[in-house]
């Protein structure tokens, strides 16, 4: 891994083992994107860019005719100034002109890699992880300093970028747009894959071909969101879950977003993702600097698996962090879907008796245990415990559950309030709202305003004195709306439009603050399921709640397109009651436990109302996910066959020694005198020796790879099955 520059031909090279990326300074002034890709030794930049003039392309530099910033492939490009493409960033200065002219200044290359104040990031435990290069633009007429910061890994196929705007000048600006990153692509032959959704469907996969002008995808809710994801990949027309060149980009963020991706007449394409430029306008006065989030950028040349996996690393070993970063987790029971807000100490204590005995570990109590929550009308605000329900408070429970050998959870939804909640009525003030207009309501509450240091005190209080009346493990964090009237009484008319960053500024603050203060809690995100699923969030909390769907067909899919980016120790997975509550869906125990046994394993169902033959199937499906827990939430994933294009389902999880690999089959619906079907695996070693199943058989590597694992024929609907395979000569 290093940075190099070379001065004779103004040359940025960012390289690792497989990755190169190069930039050059084009007339000393304006960086350049040349490369990104496999790793490359490099000479020639002459031979990359080419010049010509272009009709209605204005010409940038008059000494160079076919120079012009319209058909440059740049790494930051703005608008107005010769550039008639999609701008990077945007500011508005206080005579009212949006013209800048940023031009290269200096540059710094350092070991290591900085964190980003205020904003969760990747980040490294030793410098020698990592270098990282600072390129400084100025505009000498505002006094605004613009660094470009990019960090390539050694032993990762990433680079990470972010920027930040330094105002080093006597009058404010306004920053209108500020993307993360941007990429101009030399080529326009590709392919775009996103994940979309909605409440319980979240992250389904779509692809399809790159058009000429704009494609883009964005949030503007307040959240990452369930309909979009802060990810987007670039693939060549050939790519498959094995093969052909992937760049995928992930923002660490949790608000609003926008990614977008815009093809010219000339077949270049360019690439960025950042914050949602819509609604936002950010003041920056002299003195201060404004930093925007950071971009994870992964190129892979062995396809989207191959892209995954890099993401699976990196996410799980340098974004998400804590005690539980390198653990696995304990399997648990919430008692949601087994009785809503309709419960009392009894029925809690009757669940967690039925759950040890099954083999379960963590008990986790969910809404409805504070003030008046008898539904959801109410109480969000007023984190007292109900003693009606609780005659013996949360502490009382608590003790019970830990002496059964459990441990002990809970659920809460701090950003909320009810308008039928003391909270409320002594600070209607503090959500976010406009003066004079109706204050719209989300499943019965507002928005606090988390941009507000009064209002992010009082939640942090107040969860510190939750989290220390009782031993708690593990918080269930939840969201359940997103932003409208999205405007703060703490801020001045021409500050309006700062407020949804200033609330995810306000939200960072907190989880940074409570996870240092409780570092041996587990905390999941959650927003009404996978609302908030996204890098910011992980690097607070190792988990996410993924859906709130639990129906075991569609789960597939919610995982299967979950996976195109996130691992499998990040998400949970719960198996739930049938019919299930969100399809009314039948489906065999087995399965539902064998779709929630490839994640981070959890029941939500009557446990102490199951009969003996499940109560058999559920015991004996926790001893099963024991035995290969490790190899699932810290092996590589191999997507086998896709739930979105057939009735099949299957992935494995490879230990990275190779040497043992589990794999998931999942039937959707039978068919008659079905055909003989061999599974093709992946990720062993074609010349070590596998059993599977703890059978005498022994097959290759290369025998299970290349000819496959025969399947069972199968008659009946909603069918699957576990293969746990294992070297036994290497």
């Amino acid at each position: 891994m290093a940075i190099e520059w070379c001065e004779a031909d103004q040359v940025f090279h960012l390289f690792n083992g497989n990755i190169s990326y190069l930039i050059q300074l084009v007339h000393g002034k304006y960086p350049a994107h040349l490369y990104w890709g496999k790793r490359v030794r490099f000479l020639q930049p002459s031979a990359i860019l080419a010049f010509k003039g272009r009709a209605f392309s204005p010409t940038t530099e008059p000494e160079d005719p076919k120079f012009s910033l319209d058909t440059l492939p740049q790494e930051y490009p703005a608008y107005g100034n010769g550039d008639f493409r999609e701008p990077a960033y945007q500011l508005r200065t206080h005579d009212g002109s949006t013209i800048t002219e940023f031009v290269y200044d200096s540059h710094e290359i350092r070991k290591g890699k900085p964190s980003l104040k205020g904003l969760p990031s990747s980040y490294i435990e030793d410098d020698s992880e990592a270098e990282t290069l600072v390129i400084t633009m100025v505009d000498s007429k505002l006094g605004i300093g613009l660094n470009l910061m990019y960090t390539i890994y050694r032993d990762l196929d990433v680079i990470t970028r972010s920027v930040s705007f330094e105002h080093l000048g006597s009058h404010t600006v306004e920053i209108h747009k500020c993307m993360s990153m941007s990429v101009d692509f030399h080529q326009s032959d590709w392919d775009w894959l996103h994940l979309h959704g909605t409440w319980a469907r979240e992250r389904h996969i779509e692809r399809r071909p790159l058009h000429h002008g704009i494609q883009s995808i964005s949030s503007a809710r307040g959240a990452s969101s369930h309909q979009h994801n802060p990810f987007v990949a670039l693939l060549s027309k050939n790519t498959t879950e094995e093969y052909g060149d992937v760049y995928g980009v992930s923002l660490v963020y949790s608000g609003n977003f926008q990614a977008s991706i815009e093809v010219d007449p000339f077949e270049t394409t360019r690439l960025s993702i950042g914050i949602n430029p819509f609604e936002f306008i950010w003041q920056l006065n002299p003195g201060e600097t404004f930093q925007t989030p950071e971009t994870l950028m992964v190129y892979s040349s062995e396809g989207l698996g191959g892209m995954s996996r890099t993401f699976h690393k990196l996410l799980r070993t340098r974004v998400c962090r804590g005690v539980y970063r390198n653990q696995s987790r304990p399997i648990l029971i919430n008692n949601w879907e087994a009785t809503y807000f309709n419960f009392n100490e009894k029925k809690l204590k009757d669940i967690a008796d039925a759950a040890k005995g099954l083999g379960m570990e963590l008990f986790v109590l969910d809404d409805g245990w504070f003030g008046r929550r008898d539904n959801d009308k109410s109480s969000l605000g007023d984190w007292v415990v109900n003693k009606k329900k609780l005659p013996h408070g949360l502490a009382g429970l608590a003790d019970y559950v830990e002496k059964k050998g459990m441990k002990f959870g809970v659920w809460v939804e701090p950003e909320m309030v009810s308008p039928d909640s003391d909270l409320y009525r002594r600070h209607p003030d503090w959500c976010l709202h406009v003066p004079g207009r109706s204050r719209t309501l989300s499943r019965n509450q507002l928005v606090l305003d988390l941009g507000r240091r009064e209002v992010c005190d009082f939640l942090l209080e107040t969860m510190t004195s939750i989290f220390t009346s009782a031993p708690i493990s593990y918080v269930k964090w939840d969201m359940n709306r997103n932003m409208t009237e999205a405007g703060s009484a703490a801020l001045p008319p021409e500050r309006q439009k700062e407020t949804a960053h200033r609330y995810m500024l306000g939200l960072y603050w907190i989880l940074r603050k409570l996870t240092e203060r409780f570092p041996q809690i587990l905390f999941e995100s959650c927003s009404g399921g996978g609302g908030r699923f996204d890098p910011g969030m992980l690097y607070y909390m190792p988990q996410t709640w993924t859906s709130d769907d639990t129906d075991a067909v569609e789960r597939l899919k919610i995982q299967y397109g979950t996976s195109i980016v996130y691992p499998a120790i990040t998400m949970g997975a719960h198996v739930s009651d049938v019919p299930n509550h969100q399809t009314g869906r039948m489906t065999p125990l087995q399965m539902r436990c064998h779709v929630a046994m490839a994640a981070n394993l959890g029941f939500e169902l009557n446990v102490d109302k199951l009969g003996s033959k499940d109560k058999t199937v559920v015991h004996d499906q926790i001893s099963l996910y024991h035995q290969i827990k490790e190899i699932v939430l810290f092996g590589d994933l191999y997507r086998l066959l896709n739930p979105f294009v057939g009735m099949d389902t299957a992935w494995m999880y490879v230990k990275p020694n190779r040497n043992q690999a589990v794999v998931f089959y999942y039937k959707i619906l039978a068919m008659p005198n079905p055909p003989f079907f061999r599974l093709k695996l992946r990720g062993l070693n074609p010349n070590f020796k596998y059993k599977i199943n703890s059978g005498e058989q022994l097959y290759y590597g290369s025998e299970l790879m290349q000819i496959g694992l025969a399947m069972p024929l199968i008659k009946k609907d909603y069918t699957s099955f576990i293969f746990q395979i294992e070297a036994i000569r290497c």
